[in-house]
């Protein structure tokens, strides 16, 4: 038997990894990623007031959390799913289509957009690719979300670094540490096999540097 779904954590740990993952969610990476790019390089939003990037930073959000994390509820309510955890792959083929809807919608508008950084171009094409990646390599393995959104995550990080000439190392650092305490979350809980989260990784970091490549 495979020692991660063996592993019993205990009440504390598994408290612990679930808050982790709650609060770490996939459809939080791009929010996130946009205040980061807000408080390391606030030049790029010079054109706009503090209230509008208020609003930019609530509708990225809005389209990339709130959205995608609806329908699944809809989708459990109709029971077209058993759970909203999307603990099977068969349940994950729907959510990743949508999913895939917002996140090519949002790089479609980012390419029309000038007061926002040019880095969120590739990233939007970045994690639209990762949906895309997910939804393929879901008919073989139930590819971790998670570790596919924070390997993303670290390589745009990374990616900044090189666009802007900027050097990040501790954010970079940071990002990292992260993303290892999210993946360790998911083993913990049982969620996923070593190779899953591996193979999220890779391929979340893979579309990014596609993404960059491309659009860059």
């Amino acid at each position: 038997m495979n020692e991660a779904i063996a592993y019993q954590p205990n009440k504390l740990t598994a408290l612990f990894a679930k808050l982790v993952s709650y609060l770490l969610h996939p459809l939080f990476i791009p929010t996130y990623i946009i205040f980061f790019l807000a408080w390391q390089f606030p030049y790029e939003f010079a054109g706009i007031t503090s209230w509008q990037l208020k609003l930019k930073l609530f509708s990225t959000f809005w389209m990339t959390a709130f959205f995608p994390a609806f329908a699944v509820f809809l989708l459990w309510k109709l029971d077209l799913t058993k759970s909203i955890f999307l603990r099977t792959q068969k349940e994950r083929i729907i959510p990743y289509v949508i999913t895939m809807f917002f996140y090519w919608w949002m790089y479609y508008l980012s390419r029309n957009m000038k007061d926002q950084p040019e880095a969120l171009k590739f990233f939007y094409f970045g994690i639209f690719m990762s949906t895309v990646a997910g939804l393929i390599l879901n008919n073989f393995i139930k590819i971790s979300l998670h570790a596919l959104a924070m390997g993303g995550a670290v390589t745009a990080i990374v990616l900044c670094s090189f666009f802007y000439q900027t050097p990040l190392y501790i954010e970079i650092g940071i990002a990292t540490i992260i993303a290892g305490i999210v993946c360790t979350s998911r083993l913990i809980l049982n969620s996923h096999t070593n190779f899953e989260i591996y193979a999220g990784l890779a391929i979340g970091a893979l579309c990014q540097l596609i993404g960059y490549w491309f659009v860059m």
